[in-house]
């Protein structure tokens, strides 16, 4: 990783994780994902050939879309899939907020390869709409990514859907690493900074 791309990592992950958007709000408390954490992550996961140029990744519960911008420095495809619209929402102002800043700092401003969809993950006229509109068909991604709140059900619909060696990664964990039916635990990696698991599909 270049030293301009690695400056304009750790400018994105201070940027929100600064900016805990919604933490009080409809839903009450939620949850975000630690830029910080994912950014001390990326070694990892780029020598371990997890992430790559070619790699294309959806979040399956994408929030404000913090983890898709993260991501689209490093992937060909950052897609992101958000049930509750007023979250999705706050996508927006925040990504036009970080613009400016990397702007005035002299650094890269996230790539046009970001797509975020309002819906339900599990639905699959919804994957339709995002293979239309997107390109990849579910089956074609090779990145899964969510917080543990949905975790048993997402690890389903991969399971179900997903080429054989897809990866899915499930941040939020502490000490104890779920199994699921169908995956094979990455145990090199997990768990990565203490909080995030990673499992490849048999």
């Amino acid at each position: 990783m270049d030293k301009v791309l690695q400056k304009t990592l750790g400018r994105v992950a201070r940027y929100y994780d600064q900016r805990k958007v919604g933490d009080v709000g409809p839903l009450g408390f939620r949850r975000s994902t630690d830029l910080g954490t994912l950014f001390s992550c990326v070694d990892r996961l780029t020598e371990y050939g997890i992430i790559r140029p070619e790699t294309r990744f959806l979040d399956l519960g994408c929030a404000d879309g913090r983890v898709n911008v993260f991501l689209s420095y490093l992937v060909r495809i950052s897609v992101g899939i958000e049930l509750d619209e007023w979250t999705l929402d706050e996508y927006a102002p925040l990504r036009s907020g970080l613009e400016e800043r990397l702007k005035r700092e002299g650094l890269l401003a996230p790539p046009e390869n970001i797509l975020l969809f309002h819906g339900d993950a599990t639905d699959q006229r919804l994957h339709q709409e995002i293979r239309q509109e997107a390109g990849p068909a579910f089956e074609e991604f090779d990145l899964f990514y969510t917080y543990l709140v949905m975790h048993e059900e997402f690890a389903r619909l991969i399971e179900e859907r997903a080429k054989t060696g897809a990866v899915f990664m499930v941040y939020g964990l502490d000490r104890i690493m779920p199994c699921y039916e169908g995956f094979r635990l990455m145990e090199d990696l997990s768990p990565l900074e203490g909080i995030l698991a990673l499992y490849r599909k048999d």
